[in-house]
């Protein structure tokens, strides 16, 4: 199963330790682990399911291609990553 895991500084706001959860796409990953903590998803996702802005995925450590649905396949042992985008300068 895939494993999804949060920054400590999105912990610092939410419980989201990292969970396996079964999903063939990071959408459906996600899905899974907001199914057992929703507040989390509101975070993550805008009000049409789109990645925030400041908000980055990494799928095997590489970001993911889809922002918008999320669509990228993940693998049976693959890693998502969740994480605050940082910018400035």
């Amino acid at each position: 199963m895939p494993r999804v895991t949060f920054t400590a500084n999105l912990q610092r706001h939410l419980a989201c330790p990292p969970v396996d959860v079964a999903g063939a796409t990071v959408r459906e990953a996600l899905d899974a682990v907001f199914a057992g903590n929703p507040r989390l998803r509101g975070y993550v996702l805008d009000e049409h399911g789109a990645l925030r802005h400041h908000m980055a995925i990494f799928l095997d450590g590489t970001p993911i291609r889809d922002r918008k649905a999320q669509t990228d396949a993940v693998a049976e042992a693959g890693n998502i990553f969740v994480m605050q985008a940082l910018s400035g300068g």
